[in-house]
């Protein structure tokens, strides 16, 4: 197999128990990607986007997962300006099965294992 690609995952804290599933879903399966997670219970401080930016540009791609909590979360939304600003490829899938949030800017599609695995082979 290739090198593993590297995708930051961008979520709404509210959605954490769906981005565990996704990390889940990566070490259950022969998952072409490692998994940066940074998520935070702290304030969001320059500190912290330093180093969401530093993950950022080490990573081949940036998978967002989108739901109604998307459209308030402010740490998820400066994730996706980051990521834009470093030229980044990003993917949006939704996280909920009935939630089909349209998140300005994130091209998203159904969460499915085939559709992650298209957009990490595109890296």
């Amino acid at each position: 197999m290739a090198d593993k690609k590297v995708i930051f995952v961008a979520f709404a804290i509210e959605d954490k128990t769906q981005r565990d599933f996704l990390k889940g879903q990566s070490l259950n399966t022969k998952s072409p990607f490692e998994y940066v997670d940074m998520s935070v219970k702290e304030p969001y401080d320059k500190d912290w986007k330093d180093r969401v930016r530093t993950r950022i540009k080490r990573s081949d791609g940036v998978l967002v997962l989108v739901s109604k909590n998307s459209l308030k979360s402010t740490g998820q939304k400066w994730e996706i300006q980051c990521a834009k600003e470093e030229g980044k490829k990003i993917r949006g899938f939704w996280a909920y099965s009935d939630d089909r949030t349209d998140l300005e800017g994130v091209y998203t599609r159904v969460w499915t294992w085939d559709n992650i695995k298209g957009f990490i082979d595109s890296l």
